[in-house]
């Protein structure tokens, strides 16, 4: 089964429709899975539900389709850096479920094992929290301690971004950008990739395999990328 397309738009095809969930990879601009995020925006798909740790910035990654109007809720842990994103939550435009950046990788977790929900600490006595279950257990000291349960999330399409991959699949990240990347990949009903590099099966080191092939379903090489920075900042050259 050849897993390889020649671009994002037909790794997409027949996978897209309106108020779907999508789980994307990415950190800021880090593995973020642009080829991807353009060929949605392009297919003008609408009313679109993301579980990412953010949502890019103005214009960038998910922040493209923000300016389109075609995402309706966010499941993020920080969206500090999208001045849209601000503006339409503020105007009541976008719904957004604010998640820990440690939960919101675990439910991805959670969901890639065929967990429903599971229970933790963190949230609770916040915002986080309201509406949830609370439930008490010990902790290792055996302390009496409030839980709330978080659900797993299980995406209708997964969308990542990542260094290599050989014809039947297997991918690797690079340094930083595996991020959510690799939960994000394990939740989804289908799981599309794009990589930087597409190398002979068998030519990755079996040890050095970060997802195996059978979580993807299809991949595209978006190369070339440009490696962009959110933020450039340096400091004055002291004179000599």
């Amino acid at each position: 089964m050849n897993k390889l397309y020649p671009d994002a738009a037909s790794a997409l095809d027949g996978l897209l429709r309106n108020d779907m969930l999508i789980a994307a990879g990415g950190f800021g601009l880090c593995g973020l899975p642009e080829r991807l995020l353009d060929a949605i925006r392009d297919s003008g798909v609408t009313g679109l539900t993301f579980a990412s740790n953010n949502a890019g910035i103005d214009n960038e990654g998910i922040g493209k389709l923000l300016r389109t109007r075609q995402v309706k809720k966010m499941i993020s842990s920080y969206v500090g850096e999208n001045k849209e994103f601000e503006r339409q939550y503020l105007a009541g435009e976008l719904e957004v479920e604010f998640c820990p950046q440690g939960t919101l990788a675990e439910r991805m977790r959670a969901g890639g094992a065929g967990i429903p929900a599971f229970y933790t600490r963190t949230g609770v006595g916040t915002l986080v929290a309201e509406g949830k279950e609370h439930k008490q257990f010990p902790d290792r000291d055996g302390v009496m301690q409030t839980y709330i349960l978080e659900r797993g999330i299980f995406a209708d399409l997964a969308i990542i971004k990542a260094w290599k991959a050989d014809e039947t699949g297997n991918i690797v990240f690079r340094k930083t950008a595996r991020n959510f990347n690799l939960p994000a990949a394990t939740c989804g009903k289908v799981c599309v990739a794009e990589v930087e590099e597409v190398v002979p099966a068998g030519s990755l080191d079996p040890d050095h395999i970060h997802l195996p092939g059978v979580y993807v379903d299809r991949f595209i090489c978006g190369a070339p990328y440009e490696k962009k920075i959110e933020f450039r900042t340096v400091r004055q050259r002291e004179a000599a």
